[in-house]
């Protein structure tokens, strides 16, 4: 897939913010607010890498955020990025069993930041969403797993078109595909804007 200069911009501020997040750390480690922003950004990075630096920045931005909710259970910026990265480990995963114990913890995540803060509405969404990703997962790993559904969604357009003409069982699971990887780079994109834009204040 093609990157634009968002994308770009995006992915410098996510490489460096950890190391900038890591010093913050450094001189204060109750800083819950910093640790989310951490979290956010290995979550952002996770999407650049392979599979297994992809598992592991996002077992690490799990780490940072159990650790910004010790510091302060009600923050619900970091519970609700915190379901972002379950939800993303449950794709990852092939085994369904597991993996919908990954979604299961995602919905009480996402229920819990609607709890905290009812009116925000990328909560309500990705509360409204987590319902879907058990069958968005089956069909995934029914298709090849993920590594297949970035060929599909590498192929650009002309793939999208020439897989529509070759019937509508096709069309659906490529339309899950989608909806799946969409998410995923949705969940984490916002958790990087979120965290970014949030670093960008005035204090």
């Amino acid at each position: 897939m093609e990157q634009t200069q968002q994308d770009f911009e995006r992915l410098l501020m996510s490489e460096t913010y950890p190391s900038t997040a890591e010093a913050a750390y450094n001189k204060n480690p109750y800083d819950a607010d910093n640790l989310t922003k951490w979290g956010g950004a290995l979550l952002e990075l996770s999407q650049f890498g392979n599979i297994n630096e992809s598992k592991k920045m996002i077992k690490d931005a799990v780490s940072k955020f159990d650790e910004a909710l010790a510091i302060n259970p009600a923050k619900h910026e970091a519970t609700w990025c915190l379901g972002n990265a379950y939800t993303t480990q449950g794709f990852l995963n092939p085994d369904h069993d597991e993996a919908q114990i990954l979604f299961e913890q995602a919905s009480e995540c996402f229920q819990k930041a609607v709890d905290e803060c009812p009116g925000n509405e990328s909560y309500l969404q990705s509360l409204a969403n987590a319902s879907r990703a058990s069958e968005l997962h089956n069909e995934v790993h029914k298709a090849g797993g993920l590594a297949q559904t970035q060929q599909a969604l590498g192929g650009g357009a002309g793939a999208s078109s020439s897989n529509a003409k070759r019937g509508s069982g096709k069309k659906k699971s490529n339309d899950l595909m989608y909806d799946v990887c969409g998410w995923i780079i949705l969940a984490v994109g916002i958790v990087a804007w979120v965290g970014m834009a949030k670093s960008h204040m005035p204090q």
